[in-house]
């Protein structure tokens, strides 16, 4: 679905991000991401042994709060699919990312050996308060 000119101007700040999965037993498993934006899915860079990419493995359902940084009520609720989960440029993406969130090169907490992955969403619903 087209992503609203509000969502996508919060998927491409440096905007505090919060995905949902869905673990074995159905709870919820929701972690701080940074995220960003390609066309019309949202993409997320993880690292491939977290909870969450297992979660979207089994079932790609997920859920996204984006919230606006310099006003916390602003923000964009998003509901939608995995579409894929791949390791092209995903290490490239991060440095991207890195730069965008924190002004400078990726730490590469974990080390260096993790195998980061993008996750490719695609949104099928929008709600939040984009005022």
């Amino acid at each position: 679905m087209p992503l609203p000119d509000a969502v996508l101007d919060l998927l491409q700040g440096a905007s505090p991000c919060v995905i949902t999965t869905l673990l074995a037993d159905g709870a919820p498993h929701a972690t701080e991401v940074w995220v960003d934006v390609d066309g019309d899915q949202v993409l997320v860079n993880t690292v491939d042994t977290h909870q969450k990419v297992r979660n979207v493995r089994r079932d790609p359902r997920v859920a996204l709060v984006v919230i606006d940084p310099e006003n916390t009520s602003r923000h964009a609720a998003l509901r939608g699919t995995v579409a894929e989960v791949t390791t092209e440029g995903a290490g490239d993406h991060i440095e991207k990312l890195a730069q965008r969130y924190t002004g400078g090169p990726y730490p590469w907490w974990g080390g260096r050996e993790q195998i980061r992955v993008l996750l490719r969403i695609d949104v099928e619903k929008v709600g939040g308060q984009l005022r």
